[in-house]
């Protein structure tokens, strides 16, 4: 019998694609400090188009694997097979799709990988109550399948556990939290901040709203520009810094245009230095979400020491350095948002950068204790597996 000490355990990681977000972040953070000769990780993908950080993970010694035609389930249901066949055997099937995750870990089962583990990163009941009655049909199969085939449930905060593994998960013992962690090298390094912000245009005297994150519905960028528009009422120095890319960004670039703020929002694109630019160029980091898993970047944002406002759909559990975060919920108009922005200006901040630091470094957000975490999951699933034969 083959024991997990004995030869590297294989996992292959389900994901949509490796572009720059949180989830693609975290995973690429755990590629680089997870011990990869017991760890060998791919990464099937839904796309053959070349993503951000496809190199890098070729270079670590790790696949892109794509798996497309995701809503033509009998030919991702054969090109999954002929993968699994093709690039295994894997020992772990960690799928991060949500509830495409129960179709993948059926898939998985059948074609006998004794680890399967649906993992949920967002929280997305808030949109799915009014989904129509093919959609809540789906819905209702895929966490049925996600419940018979799933060896371990991992979820990035309590609302995403209870969105994927329903309201009573924790009765059954293998669902669990498991935050994910970020690298904190970045925030312990000397930023010039003059610099930085010449490099992106904006004045060394700017007060810079900051924000990271895709151009798509959810992260509620259409209301941010409105609260920016009420700021620069009231301070001539705003700037906003848009930080990310997506399927809507031209619609926020068109609203800027016509609401006369093109010469105070930057558009900065996806960015491998978020860390630096929450050092040296943003002054507050918003985060208007209509709804959230758990966003990784309200705990940068922390590390970097700076205020962080956040809707309350955000889940509490990112609260990490609770000197520096406030709540606001998204009935409140812009001009609510816009007051608890410029208060930031007059408050003296409660703690410094290298404590804000020092408490996510102790903190589970941590990526070395995530990784530990990880190692250590992995590990136990693999042996029990072994051991009883599943």
């Amino acid at each position: 019998m083959i024991l997990a000490e004995q030869r590297s355990i294989r996992i292959l990681h389900v994901v949509g694609w490796m572009d720059r977000g949180g989830l693609e972040t975290w995973l690429m953070h755990i590629l680089h400090h997870i011990d990869r000769d017991r760890f060998q990780m791919d990464f099937l993908v839904e796309t053959t188009h070349k993503c951000a950080y496809d190199d890098e993970i070729r270079a670590l010694g790790s696949q892109i694997i794509p798996c497309q035609h995701t809503h033509q389930p009998w030919i991702y249901a054969s090109d999954f097979k002929q993968i699994l066949r093709e690039y295994g055997p894997y020992d772990i099937v960690h799928s991060h799709i949500h509830h495409y995750s129960g179709f993948v870990l059926r898939l998985a089962r059948q074609a006998g990988v004794p680890v399967r583990i649906a993992h949920s990163h967002t929280n997305t009941s808030s949109v799915e109550s009014n989904a129509s009655l093919y959609r809540r049909l789906y819905i209702g199969l895929m966490q049925q399948w996600i419940a018979r085939h799933a060896t371990i449930g991992l979820a990035a905060s309590r609302i995403a556990a209870a969105d994927l593994f329903g309201s009573s998960w924790e009765t059954d013992p293998r669902w669990r939290t498991f935050y994910c962690g970020i690298d904190l090298t970045s925030f312990k390094e000397f930023v010039d901040p003059i610099a930085v912000r010449a490099e992106l245009g904006i004045s060394p005297n700017a007060f810079v709203i900051g924000h990271v994150g895709r151009f798509v519905p959810l992260k509620n960028h259409t209301f941010l520009v409105d609260i920016v528009a009420e700021v620069a009422r009231q301070e001539p120095r705003a700037c906003l810094l848009l930080v990310g890319d997506g399927e809507l960004l031209q619609n926020i670039q068109q609203k800027v245009d016509w609401l006369g703020l093109d010469n105070l929002v930057v558009f900065a694109g996806l960015r491998s230095d978020v860390p630096r630019l929450m050092l040296g160029a943003m002054n507050v980091f918003v985060l208007p979400s209509s709804y959230e898993g758990l966003p990784l970047v309200g705990i940068e944002a922390q590390a970097a020491g700076i205020p962080f406002i956040a809707s309350d759909v955000v889940t509490q559990e990112v609260d990490v350095v609770k000197p520096l975060v406030r709540r606001l919920s998204l009935s409140q108009p812009a001009s609510a948002w816009a007051e608890a922005i410029l208060a930031t200006r007059e408050t003296d901040s409660q703690i410094d950068q290298a404590e804000a630091l020092m408490l996510v470094k102790q903190n589970a957000f941590n990526i070395q204790n995530s990784i530990k975490d990880l190692e250590k999951l992995y590990l136990e699933c693999f042996q029990y597996s072994v051991e009883h034969n599943r």
